[in-house]
């Protein structure tokens, strides 16, 4: 078991066929993934690819993550949650400057998946909209307004992807505090091989 300390984030490579379990271990903390195919980082996560496909935004167990390729990166095999977000890319220095008023802002997860994947070769304009993993992002039906809510995660709950490609795979503890419903904790994380 790996542990991502709050605010950080980390980049490794997951092997096809091999299952990524993510974890709050304490509750209500989001954490943002990415992937990438190992043999081409050209080839990378898509929300818009994966929501089409689905014809769904949430998703959740049975679901695939597409790539801008339309080939399948990952697949979720169990959610003991079932509400994630896959519209709102990751916090940034410039989201909090811009929303918040932060005249001293945190590089957000988008600086720490940009430092986290540099040197696979990863620049910041190759970093999409993630899986915000147990992020709770309500959609309202009539206006579109989108409003962050508390996650929906206690702890030890998890999420389990496995991944359909050799892939390098990009993950925080998301540093957003309107996310995490002002408490910035750690995620566990742990890479398993299926028999």
């Amino acid at each position: 078991m790996q542990s991502i300390a709050p605010r950080t984030g980390v980049a490794f490579e997951l092997q096809c066929g091999q299952r990524l379990k993510v974890i709050d271990p304490q509750g209500e903390q989001v954490a943002d993934l990415l992937a990438y195919s190992r043999a081409d980082i050209g080839e990378m996560l898509s929300s818009g690819r994966s929501i089409d496909y689905a014809g769904k935004i949430f998703l959740s167990t049975g679901d695939s993550l597409y790539s801008n390729r339309s080939n399948v990166l990952l697949e979720i095999v169990e959610d003991t949650v079932g509400r994630h977000d896959f519209l709102l890319t990751p916090c940034s220095a410039e989201m909090f400057r811009i929303l918040y008023g932060d005249e001293r802002p945190h590089r957000g997860c988008f600086g720490n998946l940009a430092a986290a994947l540099a040197p696979y070769g990863v620049s910041n304009d190759q970093i999409p909209t993630a899986f915000n993993i147990f992020m709770n992002v309500a959609v309202n039906s009539e206006t579109g307004v989108v409003s962050v809510k508390p996650p929906l995660s206690g702890p030890g709950d998890y999420i389990v992807f496995e991944a359909k490609a050799d892939l390098i795979i990009g993950l925080t503890a998301c540093s957003a505090g309107q996310s995490n419903n002002f408490s910035f904790k750690p995620i566990h994380y742990e890479v398993l091989d299926v028999p």
